[in-house]
């Protein structure tokens, strides 16, 4: 069996914006943490009040969503076995590569910490030629591309009804990307959808990253008899 790849898409993971970057809010917690206010996570339960100011709002300063999503598809039986592939693509344009041998951290506050600095520096750990956790500025269809697959398929709640099963047996057989939105509200965006190969809805109304990601790698780890 091949590898289950999936990718958190349009992730609210991102540094505080500069067009906030002087909002009361965003500059205490920054020196409260002995950090420049731009290189500190937008969380909206710390700078409520300082993203009213900016668009999609509601799409973003969620990286809680990335953090539970990490947590349960890295500590499956499906990646110790090597058969899983996770990535994030965020809302501001980076991809995040993730080795599987990484180890989340399960404290939030030590992950927002890990988050930042990985976009600031760009590799964690720093300067390491291996790196566990790697980001870059790069396009979605240029994501693909580099996690080896041949195409992308969408989990959307408005496109056609198919089976957990039959979804992760199409990604399988054709090498397949499978996106999953990593924002609590709205849609995707018309540059996510139109990199779309194939587009299924696998439940009659919305969930979770963390929920969609569990039952494709239990999906997968009951096909390739790990479970």
């Amino acid at each position: 069996m091949g590898k289950l790849k999936i990718a958190i898409l349009e992730a609210g993971v991102e540094l505080v914006p500069k067009e906030i970057s002087n909002h009361p809010s965003v500059v205490k917690n920054a020196a409260r943490r002995g950090k420049p206010p731009t290189h500190t996570l937008l969380d909206v339960s710390i700078h409520y009040s300082a993203m009213l100011r900016i668009r999609d709002r509601f799409k973003r300063g969620r990286p809680d969503i990335v953090h539970v999503t990490l947590l349960e598809a890295l500590e499956s039986p499906l990646n110790k076995k090597g058969l899983l592939e996770i990535y994030v693509h965020t809302y501001d344009g980076k991809a995040i590569f993730i080795h599987p041998s990484t180890r989340i951290p399960r404290n939030y506050n030590r992950f927002t910490g890990l988050m930042e600095q990985l976009l600031v520096e760009g590799k964690v750990p720093p300067g390491s030629p291996e790196p566990l956790l790697q980001a870059k500025s790069m396009r979605l269809p240029d994501l693909v591309r580099a996690a080896g697959a041949r195409g992308l398929l969408l989990l959307r709640e408005e496109c056609e009804r198919e089976s957990v099963r039959s979804v992760v047996v199409k990604a399988l057989n054709n090498a397949l990307l499978i996106g999953v939105g990593g924002f609590p509200h709205g849609d995707f965006s018309q540059e996510t959808l139109e990199a779309a190969d194939y587009c299924y809805s696998i439940y009659e109304e919305s969930l979770m990253t963390w929920v969609v990601a569990s039952r494709l790698i239990s999906t997968a780890e009951l096909l390739a008899n790990i479970l």
